[in-house]
Order: structure tokens, then sequence, then C-alpha cells
């Protein structure tokens, strides 16, 4: 049996979708669904039950899985409710850290590469808890999950109770499939795709920093399905611990990224540069590319799709009359 967290959301459905392709039916899902449409991740899926968030803890006892994939997580990257994510990112995580580590589970956990800050420190996924504390969160949500990853360090280095798989996953930008429910989070490619197919004005922020032109600022930009290959293989093989960067490890920008877009729609580029709002510009990430060199290290040997490829395979779902993997 395995559990999967944030099991209705972008990347957990996906997770759930290749699952189930692999012919692995026998999966518990945890998640809320609210009134956003997010079951529609999950129309086409088999699973064995679904539990809420609040009843979770409580269930594993019962079901003892052998896995517990956790991608739930609010995910905003502009919330200012601290309190709300220290009992849903932090502390949520903490308890199933604490029940795999009693329990013998495997726990594999969505971090994020916003632990990363604005990059000064690099994007070397150095899972020591030295190198995780020179890491400088520019948000919320980026501390919430570094918060979890110093500890698992922690314990792991003072050899305190882990589970016997505690492997901590810093995502990069994640695009494709399923996001459609993400409202303001969702990718600039799913934002963007019906004013690309109309042909119409794609706006983009203008760069306040020296050194980087309007539509350079840079991204590693991941494909969902690439993301969820190398989470699967980290829960089946590679180590017991650490910390993965899971990216395409290539930077792209954000203006590629939308010519991409337009190209896969058979359009010529249309954009526009606005002002980046005034409270976003010194907490905005002007570049990121994800070191694969640890995830190589480990043993794993998949490819990942550059923009140009992983843009028009988005804009197939896009185009379908049901955009649901």
């Amino acid at each position: 049996m395995i559990v999967v967290t944030g099991a209705a959301g972008f990347i957990g459905s996906n997770i759930v979708a290749a699952l189930n392709e692999q012919g692995r039916d026998d999966l518990v899902l945890c998640d809320w669904l609210g009134q956003d449409l997010r079951w529609q991740n999950l129309r086409k899926r088999t699973f064995r039950d679904f539990v809420p968030p609040d009843q979770l803890l409580a269930h594993l006892f019962q079901i003892r899985p052998e896995a517990i994939l956790h991608l739930g997580a609010n995910s905003s990257t502009t919330t200012t409710d601290g309190d709300q994510l220290m009992r849903v990112n932090f502390k949520y995580t903490l308890d199933l850290v604490d029940y795999c580590a009693r329990e013998g589970v495997k726990l594999v956990y969505a971090s994020s590469a916003a632990t990363y800050g604005d990059g000064d420190n690099g994007f070397d996924d150095d899972g020591s808890l030295a190198a995780l504390k020179k890491l400088r969160p520019l948000n919320l949500y980026g501390w919430s999950k570094h918060l979890i990853d110093k500890i698992v360090a922690e314990r792991r280095e003072k050899n305190l109770p882990l589970p016997p798989k505690c492997v901590g996953l810093k995502y990069f930008n994640v695009y494709g499939q399923n996001e459609y429910h993400k409202g303001g989070m969702i990718s600039v490619v799913g934002k963007n795709y019906a004013r690309a197919v109309a042909g119409v004005t794609v706006e983009l922020f203008k760069s306040h920093r020296e050194g980087y032109a309007d539509g350079e600022q840079s991204r590693d930009f991941v494909y969902v399905d690439d993301a969820v290959a190398v989470t699967l293989w980290l829960m089946d093989d590679g180590p017991a611990h650490g910390v993965f960067n899971v990216g395409a490890g290539v930077a792209a920008s954000f203006r590629s990224l939308v010519e991409a877009l337009f190209k896969a729609v058979g359009r010529e580029p249309n954009i526009r540069y606005v002002p980046m709002p005034e409270a976003l510009r010194d907490r905005y990430q002007y570049f990121s590319r994800a070191s694969l060199g640890n995830l190589r290290a480990a043993g794993y040997r998949g490819t990942f799709a550059t923009v140009a490829e992983g843009v028009p395979r988005y804009v197939q779902y896009l185009k379908s009359a049901d955009p649901y993997r």
C-alpha cells in the first residue's frame, strides 16, 4: 500500500496516474477536494481509499503502508499566513517523519527550490546541516520547507530516529497537465495558453536588476512527467536519505518559454513587458538552475525535456477536449 498526500493536486495527481499506469491501484489518497474542480485530476484514477488530511495520521496506524509520498502542502509563494504554513507544511510533515520513523515506513517528501532563496549560495543540493544553514529562503513557503530539510539533516547527522528511507525533493519550476486548479500559482504556460491561441499579448515582467534584460529572468523549468519519474525512482531506488534537486538542469528565460508556447500553438510571439510590482522586487528570484550532480551520482539516468520539447507536450493536453491526465 502506498499513501499519496496532496493526491488531487498538480504533482500528486500525476504521481497517482503514473502509479496506476505501472499497474498499482493499492493506493490511499489524501487531500482536500474543496470546490475548485481539482477532483477532475483524479477522475480517471483507481485507488483503494480517500482520506482527508486531518484524519490521515489515525488512519495510518490501521493500514501500515510501505511508503508515503508526501506532496500535500500550501504551495503559495505569496501567502503571509505564517501560522497556517507552520501547521500545514511544517508540523504536518514532521508528524509524518515521526510516524514513518516509528513504524519503519519509507517517506519521500516535497521540499522546494524556494529554499535556495535568491540563489547567492548556489543551487547545489548539499544535504548537510552546515550547507542547509547557509540558505536564506525569500518567502514563508520556502522557509517552511527549509525547516524540514534542516531537521531531517540534523537527525541524520546525530543518528536520531528517521524513516528507513527519508528523501526530500527540491522541485524547481514544474509545469504541465493537471495544474488548472492552481489559480494565481499556475505556470506561465498554463496561464497564457488561451491568450497565445488567440494571438493576443502575453505580459511578462520587466527586469529591475542590472545584467538582466526584460524577459531574460530565468528558471529551471521541469516538465511534470520528468518530476514524477524522479520521485518514483527515489521511492524505489537510490539512497536511503538526502535531499535531491528535481529540475531539468537548464535555465531557460521566461521569454524563451513564452516563445515556445506561441510556436506550439502556431502563432507569432506577442510579448509585452510590464513593471514588476514593487512589493515583489526584493523577493524576486532572477535565476535558478538545478545542479543534478547529486541525483546522477545516486544513479538516476532519466532524461529531462527542454522547454522546446516540454511546452508542446503540455499544449497537446491544453488543446484537448479532456486536458486531464
